[in-house]
């Protein structure tokens, strides 16, 4: 069929029960007949527990280091994605940013993915291997581990869509798409079908965290549609594209 990526949030693998449901999404996709890659947030609250961890010590971390620390909420979550899909049948392997070769700046804490090499994924994918990889993070020239700031995994996932020419970049979120406004806090607001990349744009600009900005631009550069879809409901989303 084809090659889709997928991102999920920290709420959509959580807790047992939501990797479960993630990997059960997974597997639909698998036994279509696609090859899959699957980016994962922290679960839940990780980040900010680990960052909460680090500042009891001192409210200065080392850079370096701090990155080190955020950078397990991640190969956490996709090692244990990678065993639910191992144990309901799918073989599956969680990659963390150096064995999946994601090479960036040396920002620690805001890093910049600057190339993926294809063949380190691709290797698996042509085994009919399902790969988890950590989002969040890369590696720079050093081989330390940077992290790319808050929603960095939304980057992750179209960074790797546009190194590999997926045929689909799906992000998954506790929302079901792109609103008006925000739907917590105003009941009129509308789930829009369509909105453009330069829309998009504007509304990360107005505060809206449903996307990092970094990831819209990198999708419309490469001309990646992006569809965004709840991890909780089986509706339609939202597509960003030209």
């Amino acid at each position: 069929m084809g090659l889709i990526v997928q991102k999920f949030g920290g709420t959509s693998v959580a807790d047992r029960i939501c990797l479960n449901n993630v990997a059960n999404i997974i597997a639909r996709r698998v036994r279509e007949g696609n090859s899959v890659i699957t980016v994962v947030s922290a679960q839940g609250d990780t980040t900010d527990q680990l960052l909460a961890k680090a500042k009891e010590i001192t409210d200065t971390p080392d850079p370096r280091e701090l990155d080190a620390l955020l950078s397990t909420g991640e190969q956490s979550s996709s090692a244990l994605l990678a065993i639910a899909l191992n144990h309901i049948g799918i073989p599956a392997i969680s990659l963390n940013a150096s064995q999946a070769a994601i090479l960036c700046d040396d920002q620690y804490g805001n890093g910049n993915i600057k190339m993926i090499s294809e063949y380190k994924i691709r290797q698996y994918l042509d085994r009919g291997v399902t790969v988890v990889v950590a989002g969040f993070q890369g590696i720079n020239r050093a081989g330390d581990i940077v992290t790319l700031g808050r929603g960095g995994s939304d980057t992750t996932a179209v960074a790797i869509a546009a190194a590999l020419h997926a045929d689909s970049c799906r992000i998954y979120k506790d929302v079901d798409g792109i609103y008006t406004h925000d739907p917590r806090k105003n009941p009129a607001a509308k789930k829009l079908e369509h909105i453009s990349y330069d829309d998009m744009l504007n509304l990360c600009d107005q505060g809206s965290e449903v996307l990092q900005r970094r990831s819209v631009e990198l999708a419309a550069e490469h001309h990646i549609e992006l569809q965004i879809l709840s991890s909780f409901q089986l509706t339609g989303g939202t597509i960003i594209s030209d």
